[in-house]
């Protein structure tokens, strides 16, 4: 199952993870990165500063529950 992990950026503490949202939609015309950010936001409050907010896209194993993210895991500076 696909799945997004969202972090934000905290000038003290660093990254932090905020939440983790299951993809549901069927359709995957209308998956984009804006939709993604725009669901986070909504889902995580409209407090959090979408500047400072970003995701990964990471696979969710169905039997064990598991998170896979991609190989290598790194934030690039375009995500930061």
């Amino acid at each position: 199952m696909v799945a997004y992990e969202f972090y934000c950026r905290d000038s003290i503490k660093g990254y932090q993870i905020i939440g983790v949202l299951p993809e549901r939609r069927k359709n995957p015309s209308r998956i984009t990165q804006e939709s993604v950010m725009n669901w986070g936001g909504k889902y995580f409050g409209k407090s959090m500063d979408k500047d400072n907010m970003f995701f990964i896209q990471v696979t969710i194993d169905k039997n064990t529950g598991g998170v896979f993210r991609p190989n290598p895991f790194f934030i690039t500076k375009n995500e930061i």
